[in-house]
């Protein structure tokens, strides 16, 4: 792959939903950047709050194009096709970036032309109290790790993506080309669409992770992954792909069958605990069962099993 020069551009996306809280933080992290030229893209899927008011007082500074409300992988897309950038970037309407986060990417991708995405260690930026603001981005404890990288996580690592979602987006960046090739986000998923597209593009490419952190991960409950879904999507879409592609990554690295398993397992232990602690008993069960049928040797989804069948339910 081609070298990155130093005066790439990068086009940054940023979908956003009714998020006044904490946009305008996003969105100066990314202007604060020290690289340059950047193009940043603000998709506002149909914000009723106020975000498009404050995304606009931005003015040339931003492209703000709005949009109906089609969901985060639509705005996303949206993004995507207007970027004219030869590598792109995603971010979160909430998380914030480091100012050097961009200069580091680049500099792995001209140390690394093998690699086709960049990702990286990120933070977890929570409240001290739940009535309590974010701490100042300055105040989080932040490593300096430099251009090291983690080789657990670099080359190709399809088969690590069997096991988790090891990427967040908002630490990524992409020479556009990986998405002319891999394709873009799947608009009809409703969860677990930027681990789908991960899949997809490791079997194509390889991915270096630097152990720098490069970006805070704000935690709070209106995030989709603390959603409750009538449906178990990581087991699914994990299933569906190992049936598709296998257990082994482009250079033979590969997860076993059992740990494949017990990690199936799991999940869907976590999905049952969720519906049983919010009194679904029935699909609670029937994770359980699942779980026990995927990894019949181990004793917790049996535990749960029978606890669950006497009576038993976590506390929500």
């Amino acid at each position: 792959m081609p070298q990155a020069p130093a005066d790439a551009l990068v086009s940054v996306i940023i979908p956003t939903y009714n998020c006044s809280a904490y946009i305008c933080q996003t969105v100066d992290a990314v202007l604060a950047q020290t690289h340059r030229p950047l193009e940043l893209i603000v998709i506002d899927d149909g914000s009723t709050d106020g975000t498009p008011e404050l995304l606009a007082a931005y003015g040339d500074r931003l492209t703000l194009v709005r949009q109906a409300n089609a969901g985060v992988c639509a705005a996303r897309n949206h993004g995507l096709r207007l970027a004219r950038g030869a590598f792109v970037c995603l971010m979160d309407h909430d998380d914030y970036w480091y100012p050097d986060k961009l200069a580091l990417q680049l500099r792995a991708f001209a140390a690394h032309p093998e690699v086709a995405v960049v990702f990286s260690a990120f933070l977890p930026w929570r409240r001290p109290a739940e009535d309590q603001d974010f701490p100042p981005p300055a105040q989080v404890p932040r490593e300096a790790h430099g251009d090291a990288a983690d080789p657990r996580f670099s080359g190709w690592i399809y088969h690590e993506f069997l096991l988790d979602c090891w990427m967040l987006t908002s630490t990524a960046m992409f020479r556009a080309e990986a998405f002319e090739q891999a394709g873009t986000f799947d608009e009809s998923l409703p969860y677990s669409e930027d681990w789908e597209l991960w899949l997809r593009m490791s079997r194509r490419f390889q991915f270096l992770k630097l152990r720098q952190a490069t970006t805070l991960y704000r935690q709070h409950r209106q995030q989709g992954n603390r959603v409750l879904r009538p449906i178990d999507y990581r087991t699914r879409l994990l299933t569906d792909t190992a049936a598709r592609w296998g257990l082994a990554s482009a250079d033979g690295r590969r997860v076993d069958e059992r740990t494949f398993r017990q990690q199936l397992a799991r999940y869907h232990v976590d999905f049952g605990l969720g519906h049983l602690a919010h009194g679904d008993r029935a699909t609670g069960l029937r994770a359980m069962l699942q779980a026990l049928r995927t990894c019949p040797w181990r004793v917790k989804p049996a535990a749960y099993l029978a606890a669950t069948l006497l009576g038993w339910k976590p506390a929500a």
